[in-house]
């Protein structure tokens, strides 16, 4: 598997993982370096890298990736209502449900394709929010969640009250206040919180590297080109699907368990239709088929989600001070619509813009700005060859 890559992929591996390991210096100048932020950073970008393992090598377009994320949710917060607040039974335990459930929901969605798999996998996705929301309520909680509770124990009796965390109480290790989550005995919360997660995401990124350099994701991107031609030669590509499906729903579930470690709640607003569609928007803003597109494209929306969102008439009318009062009034009443509550047409904006002058994604527009450096350089190189030779 490492043969596969080449040196220019480890040069690239190596750049990502110290880009990833400075964020909360690197985005100070723009107010980006706090741990919730950046601990979503990470989460979604762990999200959408699995998401692009699916359809930007494979060409599958999946609805209902939001469902994994809730069952690694809640597969996380059992774990640590049951056994214990460490984090790695949460995250085994949460990607190992996500995979099985991944293939139950693969193994029929896959008989179909195009717009057809799309649906069905919608329809998956909507049938596991409504039972999460009304009919599983003994386990997910219905509308309140599912949260993790302290153990109490009374003076009078010896009754205890609460969570059990079988393996807690085993090593005896003491539970002061409410209960947080922690890698042995390091709490998971603020930049710890973050770089777990980041540790995590530079993983996942090199496992997705070697995917898709190997013969099974040459194998993927085979079928994104003409699946009809590999079934005529006698290749059955379903087998192949079925895996991409589940190792995306692995990649989904280990997004949701982060979610439930640095926050301990898991709920059925998780699993919405908007959530898988938050997905896609990401992947496609930063380039299908790319390694790093899919995570700048997370970086931008949860960005834009959390600064955009936060922005209001008074931060306008402060930005625009300097212009002339009817100016100013204009300006700020137009741009009033594109944030706060409006943020989501600020998000639409830029997703029209880029799927109209960059298809790509980001990673195409770097692309051309290289590729326009490139041609620069060759044409000064050439200028100065045609200076230089002698006059006959």
């Amino acid at each position: 598997m490492f043969s596969s890559l080449s040196r220019n992929d480890w040069l690239l591996l190596i750049v990502f993982s110290a880009i990833v390991l400075v964020l909360p210096w690197a985005l100070q100048p723009i107010g980006a370096a706090y741990p919730d932020l950046l601990q979503k950073f990470a989460i979604f970008g762990i999200f959408a890298i699995g998401f692009n393992i699916l359809f930007g090598l494979t060409g599958y377009l999946s609805f209902g990736h939001a469902a994994f994320i809730g069952v690694g949710s809640y597969v996380a917060v059992w774990s640590f209502k049951l056994l214990t607040m460490n984090v790695i039974p949460a995250v085994i335990l949460s990607v190992g449900m996500a995979a099985v459930f991944a293939f139950l929901i693969g193994y029929v969605s896959l008989r179909r394709s195009g717009i057809y798999f799309s649906i069905l996998t919608l329809a998956f996705a909507q049938m596991s929010y409504n039972l999460a929301y009304s009919v599983l309520t003994p386990i997910t909680n219905g509308e309140t969640g599912l949260q993790v509770r302290a153990i109490r124990q009374t003076a009078e009796t010896s009754l205890r009250d609460g969570d059990v965390r079988v393996i807690d109480q085993l090593f005896g290790i003491p539970e002061v206040g409410v209960p947080i989550t922690n890698l042995f005995g390091m709490k998971m919360s603020g930049y710890p919180g973050f770089y777990f997660c980041a540790v995590l995401l530079i993983i996942c990124f090199f496992i997705a590297m070697c995917i898709t350099k190997s013969n099974f994701g040459m194998m993927l991107k085979a079928i994104k080109s003409n699946q009809n031609r590999l079934n005529y030669t006698g290749i059955h590509t379903r087998p192949y699907l079925i895996s991409a499906f589940v190792i995306s729903g692995m990649y989904a579930g280990l997004a949701g368990s982060l979610l439930a470690i640095t926050d301990p709640i898991a709920g059925a607003e998780r699993m919405q239709w908007t959530a898988s569609g938050e997905v896609v928007l990401m992947t496609i803003l930063g380039g299908a088929g790319t390694l790093v597109g899919p995570v700048l494209g997370a970086g931008l929306i949860k960005y834009a989600e959390q600064k955009v969102s936060s922005w209001n008439e008074g931060i306008l009318h402060n930005a625009l001070s300097a212009l002339p009062d009817g100016v100013e009034d204009f300006l700020v009443g137009l741009f009033s619509f594109f944030v706060g509550e409006g943020w989501h047409l600020t998000l639409g904006f830029l997703f029209m813009v880029i799927v109209i002058f960059l298809p790509g994604g980001l990673m195409e527009g770097a692309r051309r700005i290289r590729a326009s450096f490139g041609r620069d350089n060759s044409s000064k190189a050439s200028g100065s060859k045609t200076v230089s030779q002698p006059a006959e």
